[in-house]
């Protein structure tokens, strides 16, 4: 039962020391995802109150499901620039309203999320390379910061890609409301005094690290509070500031939520990529906090662990929620020890939708549209682009395409773009292994790249290792590299092919090894493999191969060389060459 329900591990040893721990770290992400909660529904085209919804029953969920003791669950910037993305089209078909098609959204992913988990399909994730997931997340930081300029500048706009943010900002330049730039260019302002100098400010004053601390990440609150009060004072109103509006007070009643087929139809490959993404983004977190304190997580638990969440925001009327980075790097610094600190959270952010929200109506928009920005902006990484190509030029091409695209065509297109180039290049890359001919160092039993190192060779002794498993992709490669070889070297009497580096060879490469056989077996060239792995060797063994091997399978190369210049009459040492 822990297996399925980890909740019956941790609990079984919760303590008061552990309490009071994880009260502290849920007073301190509560204050963080209040702010948060709000500016994400925004960001999601739905009503402000849908992202306090969105984060109450997922923290619970997960808090029984989930196998991370910190990651902080809830409605995160990249989901719900993907949900926008996936709901607006929907809404504009006539298919549904926004919060329908985001409530359904959120139970599809959490059915897709929990039949991945279940089915331990996790290595699925595996398929969105680091570069991709960096570059779409980069991407998307600047399309979500683009996107909130015109709530900071109090103008009309939209688009769901930077030309078309752009092309709609630039023109409405002449409208341009004074009174909005002001508090949108203000909260920015302080926002990013308190995130840059707060902390350390007020440390320097004598508060205590952990309260110095509490009260800089405050600051978003600080900010909504106070542009409150300037809203009323001031009647920004009636200078052509947008706000919030009239927010519903209570909780939501859960019921499950209507699946309509069209809608589940138009909605399902967004879904899809919203799951995915989610969870490699949550996996990546909470196995970097789980290795701080050297705890483990289960993948495929997670993944049943976030379905349970957002099955728990469909119920509740939120939307697709995943584990966000900077939260729960909140929650684990303000030393959450157990998943009951996101149940504490969701307290408290249930507290605040029943008795906040008619105090919320004064809200001007610009407030919550540069929270976001200050918020996305640490998202966006162009060192890592930088690295990138310096490192790996496939891996950067790929980061690039997903980057490009996803600025000018989209989120859904950008990282299907990323992970079809990314495949694309894998393939290309496989298709022509690295291969070496290699010869013994002087004086070891060691055999290296020619090419690289000093070493000894045996003119009639051809030694080849392949640096990557033998399949369809890169058979016939396989065949032509030592067609080739062979045909520079009149006096050849023996290849052997190195195989440390092979994990596995398919169908179509044992029909190539086959054939390589026949061919040098008819111009006299007998064949030989060494430092064969014992899962391909057992492989092999089940078929006529090795029957019809013209020449013997090697435990180690320097064995295989030994023993045919031994045939030859001459020792295990080839004579260097002059």
């Amino acid at each position: 039962m822990q297996r399925w329900f980890p909740v019956l591990d941790w609990a079984r040893r919760y303590d008061s020391a552990t309490l009071g721990a994880d009260l502290l770290a849920a007073v301190i992400v509560t204050i963080m995802l209040i702010p948060q909660s709000l500016a994400y529904a925004m960001l999601a085209g739905l009503p402000p109150e849908v992202g306090l919804y969105a984060s109450i029953l997922p923290l619970l969920a997960y808090a029984v499901f989930g196998s991370s003791r910190t990651l902080a669950v809830g409605p995160v910037a990249v989901v719900s620039l993907m949900t926008a993305s996936a709901v607006a089209p929907v809404a504009a078909a006539g298919l549904a309203d926004a919060v329908t098609a985001a409530v359904t959204l959120a139970a599809l992913s959490g059915a897709i999320l929990i039949v991945m988990g279940v089915l331990r399909l996790g290595f699925l994730a595996n398929f969105l390379s680091h570069p991709v997931i960096s570059g779409f997340i980069t991407a998307s930081g600047l399309l979500i910061a683009a996107g909130q300029l015109r709530h900071i500048l109090g103008v009309e706009g939209g688009g769901g890609t930077l030309p078309e943010i752009f092309a709609g900002l630039a023109g409405q330049v002449g409208a341009v409301n004074p009174a909005t730039l002001g508090v949108g260019a203000g909260v920015l302002a302080f926002l990013y005094v308190a995130r840059r100098w707060f902390k350390r400010g007020l440390a320097g004053l004598g508060l205590p690290g952990a309260l110095a601390d509490a009260v800089a990440r405050a600051a978003p609150v600080m900010a909504i509070g106070a542009t409150i009060a300037a809203a009323g004072v001031f009647d920004l109103a009636a200078r052509g500031v947008e706000l919030v509006g009239a927010i519903p007070a209570g909780l939501p009643v859960p019921g499950l939520p209507v699946l309509a087929p069209d809608l589940v139809v138009a909605l399902l490959p967004a879904a899809f990529l919203i799951s995915v993404v989610g969870f490699v983004e949550s996996v990546s977190v909470a196995q970097t906090l789980a290795a701080r304190r050297r705890e483990r997580i289960a993948p495929d638990q997670e993944l049943i662990g976030l379905g349970a969440a957002n099955i728990a925001a469909a119920v509740s009327s939120g939307y697709p929620v995943t584990g966000g980075f900077a939260r729960s790097v909140v929650n684990f610094d303000a030393g959450a020890r157990t998943p009951a600190a996101g149940v504490f959270t969701a307290m408290g952010i249930a507290l605040a939708t029943l008795f906040l929200t008619p105090w919320l109506a004064d809200l001007p928009q610009a407030t919550l549209a540069a929270t976001i920005i200050l918020a996305v902006l640490s998202l966006v990484d162009f060192r890592a682009v930088a690295r990138t190509w310096r490192y790996s030029r496939s891996d950067f091409a790929a980061m690039a395409a997903t980057i490009l695209v996803t600025l000018g065509w989209g989120v859904e297109p950008g990282i299907t773009a990323g992970v079809l180039l990314s495949l694309a290049l894998h393939l290309w890359r496989t298709s022509r292994p690295h291969s070496a001919v290699v010869g013994q160092v002087p004086g070891t039993e060691h055999y290296r790249n020619i090419e690289r190192h000093e070493v000894l060779t045996d003119p009639a002794i051809l030694s080849l290792r392949v640096d990557e498993s033998l399949y369809f992709a890169n058979a016939r490669f396989l065949e032509d590299r030592i067609a080739a070889l062979v045909a520079e070297r009149p006096g050849l009497r023996h290849v052997v092919l190195m195989c440390p580096a092979v994990n596995d060879i398919d169908a179509s490469a044992l029909e190539s090894l086959e054939e390589i056989n026949r061919r040098l077996g008819e111009a006299g060239i007998r064949f030989h493999l060494s430092e064969v792995k014992g899962p391909v060797m057992d492989r092999l063994r089940r078929t006529d191969f090795l029957t019809h091997l013209t020449g013997e399978v090697f435990l180690s190369q320097h064995a295989a060389v030994c023993r045919l210049r031994a045939a030859d009459g001459a020792g295990c040492t080839p004579a260097p060459v002059s």
